[in-house]
């Protein structure tokens, strides 16, 4: 449908985004809405908890105990407790810094690091309960996902903005707002004084020392959704139509918006059922790769000597942006798809540590990695952002080829990744940590949770409060 007509007969699109919203909020979750947040969480605690031990995420836990007792929403791993501002900058940063947080696929954003964050650390000073906590949690999600569908995430992060910190935001804004009680009106407020702070670029993919700040998109998110939320409760206003205006987000950071997106009927599912959960430690792009990597090597048992070439095809930005062969930091690692398949290959998939400074110079990783082509398949172009989806040819010595293509990859809402694996997940990703904390502990208390509606969110986070190294 045309754009102007869209406007004419909604006239105000961020304000009717506000108010379905609000209605979800008022009309509740349903009993499968409430087990899809309750994996998301769980997916969230693993990557959160781990990711705090990163040094990027020490630092910040270091800084931000300056402020240790001035607000009672908990910083994981850390010890202490803060205001809520900090508290969801610290732990949304931690929880996006592994690459292995939850991917929204159409909006091209990792939500559930900073959606998630901001719920546990307003909803701890707002005293809300797990019913809030789940709705405000969707909300969140159907924010993000709904603007990223609109101001088209697939072309604006060819132009060098990162969705997840220009989108993420807004989600924070949605589920503190929530959390805090904004009308609808107050809503569209809020996301008006986040509009003059969203932002986030690309630059970090090609400066290879500069990498660290993408592990910040997601805290600064959280951070800023939630001031953008107090100040409109205080009743510092900004323009209400931040989505749909002249300068609002569609417009001016969009190409060639869709902002029928902003609405969709009643009966549609949510937006927290499209979302792709990540089992390798790298850019969510390579995960269907690597699913196809598998295949062709048998997998991973194939000898490494024994390969000519890796081609691989896929969306244009596979080609654009992630070719590094030589990547000198842990985030540059995890966004170049020759180290990836070479890491993949000697470590196995999953295996962080692959990643790790440490490795970085591995000649049998380095190795593989000059043998890796990628090229632009139009196909797979157009089916993306909807499908992360590529195909790899294997040449091994005797002249043989093995080709498989892979659409959607394992963890992706068509191929999903089960409560068992995600359970499975999270607990290979604390077992090394300093911790009384298990998967299966963690699981019982998030069950437990979820199960009792005005369970107290802060009597649940403080359970991941104690220090961790």
């Amino acid at each position: 449908m045309n754009n102007d007509l869209i406007k004419k007969n909604n006239k105000d699109l961020t304000l009717h985004l506000a108010n379905d919203l609000i209605n979800v909020s008022k009309n509740g979750l349903s009993e499968n809405d409430i087990i899809q947040v309750e994996h998301l969480v769980l997916d969230y605690l693993g990557v959160c908890l781990r990711g705090g031990t990163m040094p990027w995420s020490k630092s910040l836990k270091e800084w931000g105990s300056r402020t240790k007792g001035s607000g009672i929403s908990p910083v994981f791993g850390g010890g202490y407790s803060t205001v809520p501002s900090i508290a969801a900058l610290i732990n949304a940063t931690a929880a996006h810094g592994m690459e292995l947080d939850d991917t929204h696929d159409t909006s091209v954003s990792h939500p559930g690091a900073v959606v998630i964050s901001v719920a546990f650390a307003v909803g701890s000073t707002t005293g809300s309960s797990s019913r809030s906590i789940a709705n405000a949690i969707a909300l969140g999600y159907e924010t993000i996902g709904r603007i990223g569908r609109a101001t088209r995430a697939d072309k604006i992060i060819e132009h060098g903005f990162h969705p997840t910190a220009l989108f993420g935001g807004f989600a924070a804004t949605s589920t503190a707002g929530l959390l805090l009680n904004l009308n609808a009106e107050k809503l569209t407020r809020a996301w008006g004084l986040m509009l003059s702070m969203a932002g986030g670029s690309m630059q970090f993919s090609e400066d290879p020392l500069g990498t660290t700040v993408k592990r910040l998109h997601a805290g600064y998110g959280a951070h800023n959704g939630i001031l953008a939320a107090e100040f409109a409760s205080l009743g510092i206003d900004g323009p209400s139509q931040a989505f749909d205006g002249r300068y609002g987000l569609c417009n001016i950071f969009g190409f060639e918006p869709l902002l029928e997106a902003l609405t969709k009927n009643s009966d549609d599912e949510l937006e927290i059922h499209k979302i792709s959960m990540k089992p390798y430690p790298c850019c969510r792009l390579f995960h269907s790769t690597i699913d196809a990597l598998r295949e062709v090597t048998d997998d991973f048992s194939i000898n490494p000597s024994e390969i000519k070439e890796i081609r691989v095809g896929g969306p244009s930005i596979m080609v654009s942006q992630h070719m590094m062969r030589r990547p000198n930091s842990v985030m540059a690692a995890q966004y170049s798809l020759p180290y990836t398949m070479g890491a993949s290959i000697i470590y196995g998939p999953t295996e962080y540590s692959a990643y790790e400074s440490c490795n970085l110079g591995n000649n049998n990783i380095l190795k593989i990695a000059d043998k890796v082509h990628a090229y632009n398949d139009k196909s797979l172009d157009e089916a993306f952002p909807e499908h992360f989806g590529s195909w790899v040819e294997l040449d091994s010595i005797g002249n043989s080829t093995r080709r498989v293509e892979v659409l959607d990859s394992f963890g992706t809402p068509s191929n999903p990744m089960p409560e068992s694996a995600i359970i499975q997940k999270l607990g290979s990703l604390i077992t090394p940590l300093d911790t009384q904390l298990t998967a299966e502990k963690i699981s019982h208390y998030l069950k437990h949770f979820f199960s009792n509606q005005h369970s107290p969110v802060l009597e649940f986070a403080n359970c991941f409060t104690e220090e961790i190294n």
